[in-house]
């Protein structure tokens, strides 16, 4: 066999969206990416979504929304993907990393306590892997220190946390739409928030600083409009070009209908692992795992032989991976890491195995029976 780590799952469904996107001959930011935030809003609740071409783009703007003082803290945990920190310095600001609660391996909630000052602006909690920061007790935490909370949904989307929608705790979500992620549009990502006024310029910010809807203009040129300044815009805001396309819009319109479906298939394949994996000697879930309540990305255990056990499955056609290594140790953050003892460890347990919509029971089984003979080879 040749098993995938990752895997989107796509089809038909998204290529008459493509094609009728190509139909229209207008394949720029259009009116798909409209009716696509229109349906990300219902989907999650959320009073403004925006889209955008990346979780990276997301989260920079997200904080430069703030328009906070140059040189202020951001904490962040040390394990998660660079965006999260670099989203921090694209922004002028200081990342102040905090290590892995021991089991849930999102944000230490007393790590965060210690690395708190008064310079901390903001904090970013990352759903690691799918799985819920306790943020009743992060909110309260945060209001009291007056500290905005970005949370980081690359892992998650459409999961309920103590009935609430993660990404709707904060003061702004940003979700990943990139192809590894729970649903895809190639390349994407969403802002969602309940202060629309806080997304005042973000869709200026996310076009180069203009805020115009060049579809409805276009729709508007006709001879019997006599306006001549049809073509006028004005730039009041620094802007980037992070704009999502409607070619990225139509896939994500498709897939969103079929995500509560992908997302129950992730949730049989992790409880197919758990069931398949437990009593394996020197292997353990990578976390507290609750496939029927919260929709993963990832699937993960902690090896005690590590490297020789992600060998014997590359040897038989499975592949692996390690998310992350801590940001804490990355030569680019070294003027504030080694400040996160914990996870700057336990990291060399991680492997991430596949997990996919699209991955069969057979192939599930094949992947536990892999680690089981290489330990089985290892006892004997």
């Amino acid at each position: 066999m040749n098993i995938r780590l990752f895997k989107p799952s796509v089809g038909e469904e998204e290529l008459q969206m493509i094609r009728e996107a190509f139909e229209r001959s207008w394949i720029g930011l259009g009116p798909m990416v409209s009716a696509f935030e229109a349906e990300w809003e219902k989907f999650t609740g959320a009073k403004m979504a925006v889209g955008v071409n990346s979780a990276t783009a997301a989260l920079h703007l997200a904080l430069a929304a703030f328009r906070f003082p140059e040189g202020k803290k951001v904490l962040v945990p040390s394990l998660t993907f660079a965006a999260t920190a670099t989203a921090v310095l694209y922004n002028r600001l200081v990342p102040v990393f905090v290590d892995s609660d021991p089991a849930t391996l999102g944000m230490d909630l007393e790590d965060l306590q210690r690395k708190y000052d008064k310079d901390c602006v903001a904090v970013m909690p990352v759903h690691y892997a799918g799985h819920p920061v306790a943020m009743e007790k992060l909110m309260p935490w945060a209001r009291e220190r007056g500290l905005k909370v970005i949370e980081d949904c690359a892992h998650t989307a459409g999961a309920l946390y103590k009935g609430a929608m993660l990404g709707l705790w904060g003061d702004i979500g940003c979700y990943s739409f990139e192809e590894k992620k729970l649903m895809t549009t190639g390349d994407g990502g969403m802002m969602v928030t309940n202060d629309p006024d806080l997304f005042r310029d973000v869709k200026a910010m996310r076009w180069v600083g203009i805020d115009k809807d060049n579809w409805k203009t276009a729709q508007q040129y006709t001879a019997a409009n006599r306006d001549a300044m049809h073509w006028f815009y004005e730039i009041a805001v620094l802007g980037y070009k992070y704009n999502m396309n409607d070619l990225a819009a139509s896939i994500g319109l498709a897939q969103l209908k079929k995500l509560p479906a992908m997302s129950r298939r992730r949730s049989e394949v992790i409880r197919m692992y758990l069931d398949g994996l437990e009593g394996v000697p020197g292997v353990e879930p990578l976390l507290p795992f609750e496939p029927e309540n919260y929709c993963y990305q990832m699937f993960g255990i902690r090896a005690d032989q590590r490297d020789e056990l992600m060998i014997h499955l590359k040897s038989q056609g499975i592949a692996t991976g390690c998310h992350y290594t801590p940001l804490s140790i990355q030569p680019l953050f070294a003027p504030w890491g080694r400040s996160c003892p914990f996870v700057e460890a336990e990291y060399n347990r991680f492997i991430t195995l596949p997990l996919h919509a699209d991955l069969t029971d057979e192939e599930v089984r094949y992947v536990i029976d892999g680690i089981k003979v290489f330990h089985a080879a290892e006892i004997a």
